[in-house]
């Protein structure tokens, strides 16, 4: 038995239920009656992580915004991944809005998770790699203490725990 134990802390967004999400999402919207002859429109950027939707006004918008947080809710995907652009006007008199999925700890958000691991005098090291941070211990009890401390915590973004050896 290795006398070091680890985990990792990431974030990870599965770009497949979110590309599933959408999809559900488009078929949704030309089903629905009051967005019949509306210029609505979803577009997914996978390289770019990014997720453009173009509508006729800012209501129409926002409904559109709520059938595609109910999608991305029952496909399991955080909507605390998502980050929401500003509303701005397009070509035709539409608007349109960029929601960016957060994939990977940003530096902040993860100097914030080792500080309150350190801050919470837990016999363990946190390591920032990228952009997910790893936790050390001798103990695997202490290893499971720090999961639990951290899922208590809100950093903002949504932490997976992976690598637990």
């Amino acid at each position: 038995m290795a006398d070091q134990n680890s985990f990792d802390v990431v974030s990870q967004v599965n770009m497949q239920e979110v590309k599933n999400a959408v999809e559900q999402a488009t078929k949704e919207i030309r089903q629905r009656f009051d967005f019949k002859d509306s210029k609505t429109e979803l577009t997914l950027k996978e390289k770019e992580k990014e997720l453009v939707v173009v509508s006729d006004d800012e209501y129409k918008l926002n409904a559109v915004l709520e059938i595609l947080k109910g999608k991305f809710v029952k496909r399991n995907v955080s909507l605390k991944a998502l980050t929401y652009g500003a509303v701005e006007p397009a070509l035709a008199g539409t608007v349109r809005q960029t929601i960016t999925i957060q994939s990977g700890i940003a530096a902040d958000k993860a100097k914030q998770i080792s500080q309150a691991i350190r801050d919470g005098k837990f016999k363990a090291q946190a390591q920032i790699q990228g952009e997910q941070v790893r936790v050390q211990s001798k103990s695997r009890d202490e290893l499971q203490a720090v999961i639990a401390f951290l899922k208590q915590k809100d950093f903002g973004i949504e932490l997976q725990f992976i690598n637990y050896r």
